[in-house]
């Protein structure tokens, strides 16, 4: 396995592994799950949310010779995989899992953390991920920047033309 293969795999049990899956079953405590219904329903969120993250990660090691994480960033800009719909699938990927276990749990304190784990994300990302970003990758950053969105998903995969068309 890769220096970066190996960054990544640790990056993924220190970062979303604590943040999406044991501060908010920490947060939930002892509260058993709630109706049958929305415990199938969080589950699913989770499992989606779970994939996600691991084909984010993944698509790292394939493309971006690097990491996730900001102490080892990747040698090319990632914008292949589920970075051709949305910019930020892990963030996103991470939120479905802290919700799937607060509808499992039906927990307003695991809803509410993920509230604050989005303000959290958002401001990173606008004050210094896209800054560090655009400085890093230029024109090509920019051409991505513009092409596709943030946080709702493109319908069509972006096919890594400048176009700023969002599908």
């Amino acid at each position: 396995m890769s220096k970066a293969a190996w960054g990544t795999v640790v990056f993924f049990f220190a970062a979303p592994g604590v943040v999406g899956g044991l501060l908010p079953w920490w947060i939930a405590g002892d509260r058993d799950p709630g109706p049958l219904a929305m415990v199938i329903a969080g589950c699913a969120l989770v499992v989606l949310g779970v994939w996600g993250v691991i084909a984010a990660f993944a698509q790292f090691v394939r493309e971006g010779r690097g990491t996730p994480a900001p102490i080892a960033p990747t040698e090319e800009l990632v914008v292949g995989g589920l970075y051709r719909f949305v910019r930020n699938p892990m963030y996103l990927f991470v939120g479905a899992i802290i919700g799937g276990q607060a509808v499992i749990f039906t927990s307003w304190a695991v809803a509410g953390y993920l509230v604050a784990f989005f303000a959290l994300v958002f401001s990173f990302v606008t004050f210094y991920e896209q800054p560090t970003l655009r400085e890093t990758y230029g024109a090509s950053y920019d051409d991505y920047l513009a092409a596709v969105p943030g946080w709702w998903p493109r319908l069509t995969p972006w096919d890594g033309s400048t176009s700023a068309s969002t599908g």
